[in-house]
């Protein structure tokens, strides 16, 4: 492996440390865990960085074998806490925003791109019931977990996965018809 190939592999790392891990972690229970994930990624990047291609698949090769890794973690533990299971149905893989957003740069085009999401997801989150609308803002934007929702609600946590599930649901419709308008 050359020197710059080193170098590009250091620079995506330290770019996409941060992002990755907290997309791992919000995936497995222990950070312990997440942080073998995360470096079982890296070690393969370094393994097979010659056959990805280009850097703009890089990121997204990264995401794909995480997504990966948590799997076979989680097939090897067979734990069935609530965190660990896909109660997304429908094939879908997960229940978080970042997942149904596209990965966009900073270009001006973005830039209004992104705002126009942001937009759509605004006026679909004002569309939902309020139970759904107030489990979806505070799970995703302030980032709270199931179980504080449910202590908070006096909810059980599937109740609150089936809502959060539901405005999810009619948030990819929408961004699904704002994708086919562009």
């Amino acid at each position: 492996m050359s020197e710059e190939q080193i170098k590009v592999i250091e620079k995506t790392v330290a770019k996409e440390r941060g992002k990755l891990f907290n997309f791992i972690r919000r995936r497995v229970s222990f950070q312990e865990d997440a942080e073998d994930i995360l470096q079982d990624v890296f070690l393969q990047l370094v393994n097979m960085y010659d056959s990805i291609g280009s850097i703009d698949k890089v990121a997204s090769w990264m995401y794909r074998v995480a997504r990966n890794k948590i799997i076979d973690s989680q097939r090897k533990k067979k734990a069935e806490l609530f965190s660990d299971k896909n109660y997304s149905g429908e094939g879908e893989e997960s229940l978080y925003l970042q997942d149904i957003l596209p990965d966009l740069s900073n270009s001006t085009e973005d830039v209004l791109v992104r705002d126009l999401i942001w937009d759509t997801i605004q006026e679909a989150l004002n569309e939902l019931p309020e139970e759904q609308r107030m489990v979806f803002v505070w799970h995703e934007f302030e980032e709270k977990s199931f179980k504080e929702i449910a202590l908070e609600l006096r909810v059980s946590e599937n109740t609150l996965f089936s809502r959060k599930r539901y405005a999810l649901l009619h948030l990819r419709n929408r961004l699904k018809n704002l994708h086919e308008e562009l």
